[in-house]
Order: structure tokens, then C-alpha cells, then sequence
């Protein structure tokens, strides 16, 4: 098929197999994280501004695949044999958590300040404002652009193959390396890429007409 065997393939299809887990796992750890920055980032205190914004700043202003030889190697040097799945998944929680983070703080500030104020009308104290008034608003808003980020992060997991992760990149270049079939390899696994992206990018914007229509 293509120039390549059927195992030579389903090694491709594995490797995709590992981007769709290292894209999970930097998603929920990206949420885990991304949530309390998004909140400490419109919080009313400035200390806790000033840490959340260093921290994305500092996320933001290096380059991913440095990351994921920082906590790669910096975890090795401390003694400790760690899987290149895990490393990867720590560089892309830590990725994933500082652009959530700014997209959900987007969101929580686009909510009109009149909703705060009705809610303080309703004599409800400021946590059930946040959850019960502000909070669904937020979410509201934050569906399309962070279905959008989920592209992002699927295509990024692609760096993991710095530090040797088993992804589809990785797999790609094992095979291009047996068979010097470049062009056919890795236009296999541009198409693997697209197929798992394509749906998220409809998803995306599907709900971005949904919500300018409502």
C-alpha cells in the first residue's frame, strides 16, 4: 500500500493512537491548571495577579519544545527515571494551563459588569454570584475558543518527539528512517493529523455561529 507494508502503516495508526493520549492528558491537565489561573488572573488581588501572570508569562515565553527538554532532563537530573510520556504530558499540562488560563480569564472578564450587580441586588454573596450568575455565562463563552485550542494542542504533542515520545511524528520518522519514503510517510501522516483535527475545527466553529446567533 503506498510503498509501505500493512505493519509499517499500523505503526503509523499506533503512534496516532499515543498523540490522542498525550492530547488528553495535556487537555485535562491544561483544565486542572487553566481553571485557578483563569481565576487568579481576574481576581481583585494583585498578588495573586502578579504570580498567575508570571507564570503565563514565563509558560508563554518559551518555546514548547524546550519545555519538554527542561522537564524532561530537570526531572532526570533529580534522580528520578521518568517516562517519556510523562514528561511530555507535565510540558504540555503547563503549556495547555497557561493559554487556557488566558482565554478563560478572557471569558469570565467578558461578562457585562451589570450581571455582577444584579446579582449583588439579589443579596447573593459574591461565590454564588461567580458560580450561580457569572460562571455559566463564562462557560458560555469559552466553548468555541477552547474547542479551538484542542486543535492547537493535538498538533503541538507533534514536539513531544524531542525527547523520543512514541507520537505520530515520532513513529513517522522510524518509518521514513526504514523505508526513505519521505513524501508518502509523512503526507500519511499529515492526512492522520487532519482527520483527527478537522472534526474539532467544525466542532469549533459550529459553536462560534451558535453562539453569535443566540
Amino acid at each position: 500500500m503506498l510503498g509501505l507494508t500493512i505493519e509499517q502503516i499500523a505503526y503509523l495508526f499506533r503512534g496516532a493512537g499515543w498523540t490522542i493520549v498525550l492530547s488528553v492528558l495535556g487537555f485535562v491537565g491544561g483544565t486542572l491548571l487553566g481553571l485557578p489561573v483563569a481565576l487568579a488572573r481576574a481576581s481583585k488581588s494583585r498578588l495573586l495577579r502578579f504570580l498567575s501572570g508570571l507564570l503565563v508569562q514565563l509558560v508563554q515565553g518559551i518555546p514548547l519544545p524546550v519545555i519538554m527538554f527542561v522537564v524532561y532532563f530537570g526531572i532526570s537530573i533529580a534522580g528520578f527515571d521518568v517516562p517519556a510520556l510523562v514528561a511530555a504530558g507535565v510540558a504540555m499540562t503547563l503549556y495547555s494551563g497557561a493559554y487556557l488560563g488566558e482565554i478563560w480569564k478572557g471569558c469570565i472578564l467578558a461578562v457585562p459588569r451589570t450581571q455582577w450587580e444584579a446579582g449583588e441586588c439579589l443579596a447573593l454573596t459574591k461565590t454564588q454570584r461567580f458560580v450561580f450568575v457569572i460562571l455559566p455565562q463564562a462557560l458560555r463563552i469559552a466553548v468555541p475558543p477552547t474547542v479551538g485550542f484542542l486543535v492547537q494542542i493535538v498538533k503541538n504533542t507533534s514536539y513531544s518527539v524531542v525527547i523520543n515520545f512514541f507520537d505520530l511524528t515520532y513513529s513517522a520518522k522510524v518509518i521514513n528512517n526504514a523505508t526513505y519514503k519521505p513524501f508518502t510517510v509523512f503526507t500519511i501522516a499529515a492526512l492522520i493529523y487532519f482527520a483527527i483535527c478537522f472534526p474539532m475545527s467544525l466542532l469549533a466553529s459550529r459553536f462560534d455561529r451558535r453562539l453569535h446567533r443566540s
